[in-house]
């Protein structure tokens, strides 16, 4: 073993997979006796299709990849992982004989994360690769840290009296929303997730009173009140669910100033936010609730309707969510007949 190779085990995370993809044998074997002295699994593609297979069937850590390959070459076999949620986040290092400029661009502009040019650097590679595992596993921890926080949101339902399935609705009508408006991926998931998160910080609030058949207090009505600040207390610890935040901390705020928990006015409500308030009202409307029996449809509809006139909802997004349950588009996900 090479020295140094002890401390690179115990630095690196526990049996990292790193895919080597080269339509070349001599230098799938090179990297499979270097990574495996390493510690690291190795598994091997030998074209474009072949690793795409690959990183669906047992995502690796790092992907090693050639730009040279059969059938789909290394630069689009980046960008169709790239462009996939499931995998956008895993590492890819591009390990080529091109050395032109033009070509390095085009890889990076791919979504590689980094390029290195043959013959290989045996240390460089090697750094660059246990930098990019900690990074993935980095991230795939802050990700099981979100999907613990998801799951525990789901406890609402119950805790808070919904019906089964309200965050899935929330999140599935959110997301068919954000799509009519032309939203990036990046949104679509925003609003996935806070679909799923927008109460979360009603976990703060007592039984007694989110379970009072008759109407809140003042000091109760705080109380409820304060979990929008709670839930962004509770997100603020996770990077991965930062662009949650505004949807948990401002989904009852209203667009004349009057909502919580910080008066915002108009444009200052995140986009997002006033989608899920949306949804949000519509969802509080028709679903059975300790202190109300839930109501058809088309009562929703006029409730936000109403709302638009008091201008606390923007006309246009009432109007598509509405355009989106006239349209049978929601059925899918559990909608309520008119």
């Amino acid at each position: 073993m090479r020295a140094g190779a002890s401390a690179a085990h115990e630095s690196l995370p526990k049996r990292a997979t790193v895919l080597v993809v080269d339509d070349e044998e001599q230098v799938r074997s090179f990297f499979l006796r270097l990574l495996n002295d390493e510690g690291y699994i190795v598994e091997i593609a030998v074209d474009g299709p072949s690793a795409l297979t690959a990183v669906a069937q047992h995502p690796p850590d790092v992907v090693l990849l050639d730009v040279g390959l059969p059938e789909l070459d290394g630069f689009e076999v980046c960008r169709r992982l790239k462009r996939e949620a499931a995998t956008r986040l895993t590492p890819i290092i591009f390990v080529t004989a091109l050395h032109e400029r033009e070509q390095r661009v085009e890889g990076l502009a791919a979504g590689a994360d980094d390029f290195l040019t043959k013959p290989v650097d045996i240390h460089e590679l090697l750094a660059r690769v246990r930098s990019l595992v900690r990074m993935k596993q980095y991230t795939d921890d802050l990700d099981s840290a979100a999907s613990i926080i998801m799951t525990l949101a789901t406890m609402i339902e119950s805790r808070d009296g919904y019906a089964e399935g309200h965050c899935f609705r929330m999140a599935n009508y959110a997301t068919s929303l954000g799509r009519v408006l032309n939203l990036d991926d990046a949104d679509l998931q925003t609003l996935h997730r806070g679909g799923f998160l927008h109460d979360i910080g009603m976990l703060a609030i007592p039984d007694p009173v989110l379970r009072k058949n008759g109407p809140l207090d003042s000091d109760e009505f705080e109380l409820v009140k304060s979990h929008t600040v709670v839930g962004d207390t509770l997100c603020s610890q996770l990077r991965s669910l930062q662009a949650v935040r505004p949807i948990v901390r401002h989904h009852h705020e209203r667009l004349d100033g009057s909502g919580y928990p910080d008066g915002l006015e108009g444009d200052r409500i995140p986009l997002v936010a006033q989608i899920i308030g949306v949804i949000d009202v519509y969802e509080a409307v028709t679903t059975e609730r300790p202190y109300q029996l839930a109501k058809p449809v088309h009562e929703a509809v006029s409730v936000l309707r109403d709302q638009v006139k008091r201008g606390w909802r923007g006309d246009d997004l009432v109007e598509g969510f509405v355009d989106l349950i006239y349209s049978g588009s929601l059925d899918n996900f559990g909608a309520r007949k008119i």
